[in-house]
């Protein structure tokens, strides 16, 4: 089977890149041909101002990317459009994670369209977490130019009824694979070199870019408590400031939990993640939205148990008691399930939930519910 992926990769960084390589060497592992294609501009710079949004790493190697749509160019997206059509895949998958990018995905998808041709949509937000005038609108301008829908999470699931109410375009839920490419498992000494800090502390790990609706404000909050400093527990803010982080500084010093914040704020390299996650203790989502997350799909391949909130589906792939803990999006509760994890010694219960819960989220499961479509 010939298969195209139409969305982010390298040169691009970040968790979409690392999803849509993953996937396409699954597919790859599996037999079919496989080529991304992804975009020679993907944001316009005034979205990311003074951000690159590109990686350092080399190009991944036995991958074919070819760098073709602009999101912000019709003609571009026409080209791409005729292009997808001439290579004759058998399947093109689409992920969808933004309304902005509606426009150029859904319009490039409809020219793609041929005879025996499957167009299966990944969706990774149908509505977003900071909703925007005509949010709505594009979605449903999308959800017209695909042919059926892999969610990875119910609660996407449950919204795509009032898109498609009569069910008329085939959809079913697959969770999010365990993210298993960012290196081996280190010691924990050897990570805490690493990135320089102290054995002798307890480490809870927020990761990943940090905006508003991640609720790492929440977490700063939490870490006030004073029975954290009594248990010695230390918080790792890992990952890039999407806004400005004044608000976050200006609340850490305000709270006097200088000491107790290790700030490493610049882009994770996909080489360095291992540290910090074999680091940590504890992996923290204080999530105040949220349909799934990636990062709970790297802690559980490190098999680290997590404290996150009981928003989207979070609680679906995270257990209360077996692979974490799952607590109100509020500072009290978070600070309570960390100072309940560390104070009644759950780490060993927990990473042994982990390893188990981990099974679930093959790669394999996630190209048979594409290919059962």
């Amino acid at each position: 089977m010939k298969v195209i992926i139409l969305g982010t990769a390298w040169p691009y960084r970040g968790g979409l890149a690392a999803f849509h390589e993953r996937l396409a060497r699954e597919y790859q592992r599996e037999g079919h041909e496989v080529e991304i294609v992804t975009f020679t501009l993907q944001y316009p710079s005034f979205l990311f101002p003074g951000k690159t949004q590109y990686s350092e790493e080399p190009a991944p190697e036995g991958l074919k990317i070819t760098r073709m749509l602009n999101a912000v160019n019709p003609f571009s997206w026409i080209k791409t459009g005729r292009y997808i059509r001439k290579q004759k895949p058998d399947l093109l998958i689409t992920p969808y994670w933004l309304p902005f990018m509606a426009p150029a995905l859904g319009t490039t998808d409809r020219v793609a369209k041929r005879k025996g041709m499957k167009r299966v949509s990944i969706v990774h937000n149908l509505i977003p977490h900071e909703k925007r005038p005509g949010d709505r609108l594009f979605s449903k301008y999308f959800v017209g130019s695909n042919d059926a829908f892999v969610t990875l999470s119910r609660t996407v699931l449950d919204e795509f009824d009032s898109f498609d109410p009569q069910h008329r375009k085939p959809r079913t839920y697959s969770p999010h694979p365990l993210y298993d490419h960012y290196g081996a498992t280190i010691g924990r000494k050897e990570a805490l070199d690493l990135i320089g800090l102290r054995e002798s502390q307890r480490y809870v790990l927020f990761f990943g870019f940090i905006r508003d609706y991640k609720g790492l404000d929440l977490l700063l909050d939490a870490m006030a408590d004073e029975r954290m400093l009594k248990l010695g527990v230390k918080l790792i803010v890992a990952g890039e400031f999407y806004g400005d982080p004044k608000p976050y500084m200006e609340q850490i010093g305000r709270l006097d939990i200088g000491d107790r914040v290790a700030l490493h704020t610049d882009f994770i390299p996909d080489h360095e993640v291992n540290r910090y996650f074999c680091a940590a203790d504890l992996v923290a989502q204080p999530y105040k939205s949220a349909t799934q997350s990636g990062v709970t799909q790297i802690a559980f391949h490190f098999e680290k148990p997590m404290v996150v909130t009981n928003v989207g589906g979070l609680p679906e792939i995270v257990p209360d008691g077996k692979a974490g803990f799952v607590v109100k999006p509020e500072a009290q509760a978070i600070a309570d399930a960390i100072v309940r994890y560390f104070a009644e010694d759950w780490q060993e219960r927990l990473t042994e939930g982990t390893r188990e819960e981990k099974k679930k989220y093959s790669w394999d499961k996630m190209v048979a519910a594409i290919n059962s479509l």
